[in-house]
């Protein structure tokens, strides 16, 4: 690479860095307010998050993907439970084991205050062809994993 380009690969590297970081920043204010909403803690919506994805998980692997201590998830889902986010119920094939999933009449509520965002989303992907939607998913995913490792790394 030239300097020149070396000098523009830093200059959009710092620009991605700082986009990154204030897209962060609007998504923080986006769950303050929807957990406003709904009384949630910002903690609280993130395990609702990750059950969405996953669908059902134990208490325990709940914990290490929001990266909690075991203990602290108890209350979390204790409050959850409380106001009808969650349940738990027994593992089917070994009943000592308890599966925490999210309720699905509560899950509606709480998408459609993200209804403008996933619009918004929807939007913004209509403008870029295939290829690069490819390459913006492999850019995240990649972001996504870089930011596990480095939380994994201060564990």
């Amino acid at each position: 690479m030239s300097s020149k380009s070396t000098r523009r690969h830093r200059q959009l590297t710092v620009e991605i860095q700082a986009a990154l970081r204030e897209a962060k920043s609007q998504l923080t204010v986006l769950n303050q307010r929807v957990g406003t909403h709904l009384e949630l803690r910002d903690i609280e919506l993130t395990c609702l998050d990750i059950l969405s994805r996953h669908k059902q998980l134990s208490p325990g692997a709940l914990a290490r993907e929001a990266g909690l201590h075991p203990a602290t998830m108890t209350g979390i889902l204790d409050r959850l439970e409380r106001g009808g986010w969650i349940e738990r119920s027994r593992d089917a094939s070994d009943r000592r084991a308890v599966i925490v999933q999210n309720r699905r009449e509560r899950g509606a509520e709480l998408l459609g205050l993200y209804s403008g965002m996933n619009e918004a989303v929807q939007g913004i992907c209509q403008d870029y062809d295939e290829d690069q939607l490819d390459l913006i998913v492999g850019f995240l995913r990649r972001m996504s994993a870089a930011g596990h490792a480095a939380a994994e790394d201060l564990a």
